[in-house]
């Protein structure tokens, strides 16, 4: 039982995560054709205010849930190595952890990426989760 509520609230946590990256590189950056660059600002920020208090702590919620689940997953290691399952759950375990400290270090101690200041690399490692989990039980 709770295997299924954590899973849950994992599965929701990481819907808001990848929600608002999908809104954000698949919508948001057309306004900027829209509207003019101070209305593109103040459209942003309003969209940008909400999300701050509800994406981070989601962002966190998906770590750390994912983090429980993979020990109630992942198995031990064969003589031969790892299993392609354990492969495409460790190489998910790395982009979501990897996700979960560029989001805590940019929000909560205010440390700047120094490269990839876009969204676009998260959404890209979170489509590469997508994927691997309809792979990985393959």
């Amino acid at each position: 039982m709770t295997f299924v509520l954590i899973k849950t609230i994992h599965l929701f946590a990481a819907f808001i995560y990848g929600g608002f990256l999908i809104v954000d590189n698949l919508f948001l950056v057309h306004i900027k054709k829209s509207y003019d660059v101070q209305e593109h600002k103040q459209i942003r920020e309003s969209f940008m205010k909400y999300v701050r208090k509800v994406v981070p702590p989601s962002l966190l919620v998906a770590v750390i849930t994912g983090l429980y689940l993979i020990t109630q997953v992942f198995g031990t290691i064969g003589e031969e190595g790892m299993s392609s399952f354990q492969v495409m759950l460790s190489l998910k375990a790395f982009l979501g952890v990897w996700l979960g400290i560029r989001g805590f270090a940019q929000v909560y101690l205010g440390i700047q990426p120094l490269v990839f200041k876009s969204h676009v690399l998260p959404f890209t490692f979170v489509v590469t989760i997508l994927f691997l989990s309809q792979f990985m039980y393959a």
